[in-house]
């Protein structure tokens, strides 16, 4: 974390090779809490934008000046083919209780519920029908329980070694949500409703451990995972299995050039697969403009 002035700028754009933050107060209003809708489209077309965040060498610098925040990413030169995939929904999903923190991650009670089985064995299926690792692939899970658990049923519906599941084991964990810790699920609308308003607004902190991740905060780390990635899967096939749907949307968001305080409109069901292309993202998930701007600041609607 990099705090070098009173207060984090408010809007971060992404653009080619970097990511700038300007100072702007936005009123968005407070986005859904949850979308259960399952992606209906189906076009897979080759990745039409090299602009991956990551390269061969990355780069990432924070400038600290005065209303300037800045992210500085070099420009892709090659790149893997990426499917994201939610795993399926968790024990505490099931009992409607929101559970972040790394502590647990690993404990049996993270781990997949009957739903959340069927739901990645559906996901499972998918990958294989889209062809996914018809030539191979590397499965990339968060050592989560519930991550985990889906990449060994991808890996076995796919036919592919469990040699070549690699979990990671901090860049995918789950976003810490601080202090709504053990709260209902609903309660996450109030999260997004800041999400809306600045990519830096933290959730108030906890002392139990649980981090209290801004979506910025996940940005970096969703950056650093593709870095590893693009550096060592370059034009291979891999599928990353996040346990939850922050990493997934806040990553998208970054690879097709949304403004990140629209993530959670891409949000990610339970079990839902997701080629990596501009061309995947829903109809009905894309916002009004492909990027969200703010021509009057403060006035942002």
């Amino acid at each position: 974390m990099v705090w070098c002035m009173k207060d984090l700028p408010k809007m971060l754009t992404i653009t080619n090779s970097t990511a700038t933050a300007t100072n702007v107060t936005s009123t968005s209003p407070q986005l859904s809490s949850s979308s259960i809708i399952q992606n209906p489209h189906r076009s897979f077309k080759p990745i039409n934008r090299r602009r991956l965040l990551t390269a061969l060498t990355l780069s990432i610098s924070f400038t600290c000046q005065p209303n300037s925040f800045t992210l500085q990413v070099a420009d892709a030169r090659g790149y893997a083919r990426y499917f994201l995939v939610r795993a399926g929904e968790s024990e505490f999903e099931s009992l409607g209780i929101i559970n972040t923190n790394p502590v647990a991650k690993t404990s049996v009670d993270s781990g997949l519920s009957e739903i959340g089985k069927k739901q990645t064995v559906r996901a499972a299926f998918e990958l294989k029908a889209m062809g996914a690792c018809d030539k191979g692939c590397w499965i990339w899970p968060s050592i989560t329980q519930r991550a985990y658990q889906a990449a060994e049923i991808i890996a076995s519906v796919n036919g592919i070694s469990r040699s070549y599941i690699v979990p990671e084991y901090s860049f995918l964990d789950a976003r810490g949500l601080g202090a709504y810790e053990g709260k209902k699920l609903e309660s996450v609308s109030e999260i997004y409703a800041s999400d809306g308003i600045s990519p830096t607004i933290k959730p108030p902190p906890i002392d139990d451990g649980t981090p209290n991740e801004s979506v910025a905060d996940v940005f970096v780390r969703v950056t650093q995972l593709m870095s590893i990635l693009e550096t060592q899967y370059s034009e291979d096939t891999v599928i990353i299995v996040s346990p939850d749907s922050d990493n997934l949307t806040i990553l998208q968001a970054g690879l097709t050039g949304l403004d990140l305080r629209r993530h959670r409109e891409l949000s990610f069901a339970p079990g839902e697969v997701r080629f990596v292309d501009a061309n995947s993202i829903p109809t009905y998930k894309q916002p009004a403009s492909a990027i969200y701007k703010c021509l009057n600041p403060p006035n942002c609607n």
